[in-house]
Order: structure tokens, then C-alpha cells, then sequence
């Protein structure tokens, strides 16, 4: 006789998911074995992704979900097993990565008496999910495991579901039935009033600046050609660099902490910014003026800047909507005065930071990020750890329209992309997944290199291996702080990886480095490459004044946190060749 346990992974399997990330243990077993059971993903059933940390297990999902748009699954046991989830679980829930976390709970009879390992999960995944219940009887079962998928794959976030392990072990009561879940959120159209009110606004304006976030994925032509009409530049967020920078002739930058380029500054001067799918969080880079927000989530409307007025809708069904009702504009002055000055702000942040660095020891961290992203794969899923590395991704790394780029950009926890690359390679085997991994992050969720060894996962791991946090260093800086804190203890990463019984090697010197980085992506098999780059790389260039980098106010101030801007100064340069000259 089925139990409620088989039930759970028969409705999971019923809406395509084909593992479980998660460690097993106590109040969990029942649904572990009922995975068991399932015969594995190759049979039609669900595979059991073991990690050494349940943290990891839901930065795995999360992962997974981001870059194939479906639902994940992980999975922890009662008390500190489930509470090992909350850093992965909030991560996927404000990335908006439809995750499943099974929280399994002590003994039904039990609950609320203080026994062992006891904790009240509903409270504790409140606050990081759309849904989450307790399953109390066999009778809910399937009705809560497709009411918690729903909440996740409609409302796209985690949803968690508290099921004790006694109950898991107990004969499901109702038939399962067939079904499947949502296919994700549909593609809103405006109300036809803020149609009409969105192309009035446009029109009137001279000076119209676009910018872009990951709710822009899927109408990058779309954004391209309302630019195009109206002359706008176009700017973006970290989240939406991967589906808007490339073929981009209106390129101008990204804002923010990590930002560069003329983003900044065309948002300033414009008489209009579109804010299209993006929740850019730092407010005091917004001009709080002038601006319209589209956003297929109300909730978001408003939340960052003052607006003159919000539409609710799709971003891309928004833009083809209105495109009809808008005038092009002969004068193109605006566009290309960002696009000359974003031009020129690239290159004095190459020629700071740059000059003879392939040649300079420590190795510079923008000289090893650049090299990987001109040998990566084009289709390669980047996984990028919270801290400096997410500067080298912002700058280096090339979107194409086919690479990937994941990170903890909203939650901003650190320790995601060894955790993330499990995912991104569990979903997608035959693609090539690199972790760029801050030294301190790798060395939380070490024991995850074991877990690539034991599902044999090709990811290959770059470690920049500065024997400090080098970003909270400069937060200290910034802030007027004397470092402390921040540096630690040389480690050989590569000595740990081989001894896990991974590929690895050491790289010190320049020369060594394009070799290095070809022989870790060539490999059969999961491999690391310990790279040991200069703490001081986040040095500020001379010509920026305290009070400005203090203030992260100027334009000229968002290229102070180190590194050049990869192919992103060719890219500018390109889009130069066409404008009518001075």
C-alpha cells in the first residue's frame, strides 16, 4: 500500500522533478526511501542528490530552478536538518526560483511538547515563502503537495512543506490522481487606460532612458526596439546584465555598488527613466524622479523610487503593446552623448586598473576573470559568489544570449556558487558550469567539493584566493573604517580538492594562468583551480576623492571596486562607429 511519503513523490514526478537535493536522516527517512522506491529518474522516478549540507541542498535547487524555469526540490530532516535549508530557501524565494522545501518534522503527537530536535518550521519558513504548511493528517495528502507546487511555480518562490515523519510513514488515504503543475506566470497585459497613459508619457518626453532588469528575460528584442524608437540608452541591474547587455547598440553600463559606465548618469539626465522588470534595491542610485515602473509584480511597483505613475504587466507584452502609439525620434543627441561618455568612462577604468597587469604578481583577480571568459564555453552557466567575485562577473564575464549567470544577488548570502554550480550541473549535464568562488566562500561549504566528487559532477571551480574577505575590506574603506577582520590564514585549495579526490591545480604566476584555466575546463571530471590573486586588488584610482567614494554618489565612483570591464570597452567602442561625430 502506497504511503503518504509515496504519495509526495508521485505528485512530484507528476510535475517533472527528477531529484532531491538534501542529507538523510530520522524524521526524513520515510521520504527518502519513498524516493528510493521511485527506481530513480531514469525509470521515471526522482533521484536522491546527497550534499553535505542541507544549506547547499537548497542552493542547489535554487539553481536548478533559475536556469530551467521548473520546479526543484530539496529537502531537510527535523529541527537542525530543516534549518539548514533557511539560506537556500530565502535565496530561491527572493530570486523568485520556484523551490520546493520538504521540512520534515518530529512526531506528530509530539508537536508543541519541547521534545528533541523540536522547532516550529511554519514560523521559521514564513517569512521565506509564498506557502507553507503542516501536513497534520494523511487525508491532506496530495492536496497540500500540489497546493505547495502551485504556490511555487504560479507565484515563482518557495513554497515549504512541514510533514512529520511518523505521519509519512502511514497509508495514504486518498488517491493521487493525475496532474500537473503551472507552467509559471502568464505574460500580463497592461489595462488598456495605462496603455494609453504609458505612450502619452514616452511621447512627451525628450530624453527617454531605459533601465533593465530580470524581468526583462524574455524581451530583450522587445527593449531593443523600443530604444530604437525612442532613442533611449539602456542601462541595467546585475540580474538583468545576462538578458540585456548583448547585442546591445544602446549599451550604456550597469548602476549601482558594482556598477560602470554612463547607467548612472543617463538616469540623472533624462526626463524619463523606464524601469522595465527590475527591483533595483539601492534607492539613493535612482533619481527619484521622472520615472515609470513596469512590473509584471505590483508589489514591486513603487518600492524603490517615486514615481510618476506604475503599470502592472509583462515586460514584453507592455513594450509591443504600446510600441504602435509612439513617435521615433529624429533626435538621437541624447543616446549618443551616453553612449560617448559611457565610452569614455570604460576607458579610464581599463587604463587604471589594467596596465601590465598580465604581467604583475600577486596576480590582479580582473586578469584571471578576464582570461575565463575568453575561454569559457559560449553557452558556459557562470555561478558567481557573493563579494568581489560578483565585481569580476559584472565587468568580465560576456553574456551572448546563450551563457548563464547565477548568483546570490538578492539574498546576498555568501558560500552560493559551489552550492549553485551542483544544481546548474544536475540540470544540465552536458553544459559547462563554472563556480567563480571567493576564498572565503568556498571555505564555508567546503565539504560540497566531496559532493561533486560523489555524483561525479564536470563542474570546474575557479577559486580567487586572496586570504581575505576582500569585500567587506572595502566596506570598511568606504565607510571610513580601519580594516580588521577581514584577512586570514594562506590556504592551498588545490591540496584540498586533490585530496578530495578532485582534479586540481595551484596557479601563482601570470604566465601560468591561460594554461591553467584550460586545463581545469578540459578535464573529464570535476576540477579546481586555486588561483592566488593580489588582497589589494580593490585599490581605489588616484583621481577619486575620498568624499566620493565615501558617498558611492558619482557616476565616476561606481568603478572604484577594482577591475576592468572585460569586452564590455570593445562592445562600447563598436557601438561608436556608427554615430555621426562631434
Amino acid at each position: 500500500m502506497a504511503t503518504v511519503a509515496d504519495q509526495l513523490v508521485d505528485v512530484l514526478v507528476q510535475c517533472g522533478v527528477r531529484r532531491i537535493y538534501g542529507v538523510v536522516g530520522d524524521s526524513l527517512n520515510p521520504v527518502v526511501d519513498a524516493v528510493r522506491r521511485s527506481g530513480g529518474s531514469a525509470r521515471g522516478g526522482i533521484d536522491w542528490m546527497h550534499v553535505r549540507n542541507e544549506e547547499a541542498g537548497a542552493f542547489a535547487a535554487a539553481a536548478e530552478a533559475q536556469l530551467t524555469g521548473r520546479l526543484a526540490v530539496c529537502a531537510g530532516s527535523c529541527g537542525p536538518g530543516n534549518l539548514h535549508l533557511l539560506q537556500g530557501v530565502y535565496d530561491a524565494h527572493r530570486s523568485g526560483a520556484p523551490v520546493l522545501a520538504i521540512a520534515s518534522h518530529i512526531p506528530a503527537a509530539q508537536i508543541g511538547t519541547g521534545f528533541f530536535q523540536e522547532t516550529r518550521p511554519q514560523h521559521l519558513f514564513a517569512e521565506c515563502s509564498h506557502y507553507c504548511e503542516l501536513v497534520s493528517t494523511p487525508e491532506q495528502m496530495p492536496r497540500l503537495a500540489r497546493i505547495a507546487v502551485q504556490n511555487a511555480v504560479g507565484r515563482r518562490g518557495a513554497a515549504v512543506l512541514v510533514l512529520p515523519g511518523d505521519l509519512s510513514h502511514e497509508p495514504a488515504v486518498h488517491a493521487t490522481g493525475e496532474s500537473a503543475s503551472l507552467g509559471g506566470p502568464p505574460a500580463v497585459l497592461p489595462a488598456e487606460d495605462d496603455l494609453v497613459r504609458l505612450a502619452e508619457r514616452i511621447n512627451r518626453a525628450e530624453k527617454v532612458m531605459i533601465m533593465a532588469g530580470a524581468g526583462c528575460r524574455d524581451a530583450h528584442a522587445d527593449v531593443l526596439a523600443l530604444a530604437d524608437l525612442v532613442g533611449a540608452p539602456v542601462g541595467h541591474s546585475l540580474r538583468g546584465k545576462e538578458f540585456v547587455q548583448y547585442d546591445n547598440p544602446f549599451d550604456v553600463g550597469m548602476s549601482g555598488l558594482l556598477g560602470y559606465g554612463a547607467c548612472y548618469q543617463a538616469m540623472h539626465e533624462a526626463d524619463l527613466v523606464l524601469l522595465l522588470g527590475t527591483d533595483f534595491p539601492y534607492d539613493t542610485f535612482l533619481p527619484q524622479r521622472n520615472t515609470v515602473q513596469v512590473d509584471l509584480d505590483p508589489a514591486r511597483i513603487g518600492r524603490r523610487s517615486v514615481l510618476e505613475f506604475g503599470v502592472q504587466g509583462d515586460v514584453g507584452a507592455t513594450i509591443r503593446a504600446v510600441l504602435p502609439e509612439l513617435r521615433r525620434r529624429a533626435d538621437r543627441s541624447f543616446l549618443h552623448d551616453m553612449l560617448r561618455k559611457h565610452e569614455r568612462g570604460l576607458q579610464r577604468v581599463v587604463d587604471a586598473y589594467t596596465e601590465e597587469v598580465s604581467q604583475r604578481v600577486p596576480l590582479h583577480p580582473e586578469y584571471v576573470a578576464d582570461v575565463l571568459d575568453e575561454e569559457a564555453a559560449e553557452d558556459a552557466v557562470f555561478t558567481v559568489d557573493t563579494g568581489m567575485c560578483n565585481v569580476w562577473a559584472a565587468r568580465y564575464v560576456t553574456p551572448n544570449g546563450h551563457r548563464r549567470i547565477l548568483g546570490s544577488f538578492v539574498h546576498g548570502s555568501m558560500a552560493n556558487a559551489l552550492p549553485h554550480a551542483i544544481g546548474a550541473q544536475s540540470a544540465a549535464p552536458g553544459r559547462q558550469v563554472v563556480a567563480m568562488c571567493g576564498d572565503g566562500g568556498l571555505a564555508m561549504l567546503l565539504g560540497e567539493l566531496l559532493t561533486l566528487k560523489t555524483h561525479a559532477l564536470p563542474v570546474k571551480a575557479v577559486v580567487f584566493n586572496n586570504s581575505s574577505l576582500g569585500m567587506v575590506k572595502l566596506e570598511m574603506l568606504v565607510d571610513g573604517l580601519p580594516e580588521f577582520g577581514t584577512d586570514h590564514d594562506q590556504v592551498d585549495f588545490a591540496a584540498l580538492a586533490r585530496a578530495a579526490g578532485l582534479h586540481a591545480r595551484r596557479v601563482e604566476q601570470p604566465a601560468e594562468v591561460r594554461d591553467g584555466i584550460r586545463e581545469i575546463l578540459a578535464h573529464d571530471g570535476p576540477a579546481l583551480l586555486d588561483v592566488v590573486t593580489d588582497p589589494s586588488a580593490l585599490s581605489i584610482p588616484p583621481n577619486i576623492t575620498a568624499a566620493q567614494v565615501r558617498g558611492f554618489a558619482l557616476a565616476a565612483s561606481k568603478t572604484v571596486l577594482g577591475g576592468g570591464v572585460g569586452k564590455m570597452l570593445n562592445l562600447a567602442k563598436s557601438n561608436l562607429r556608427n554615430l555621426p561625430r562631434p
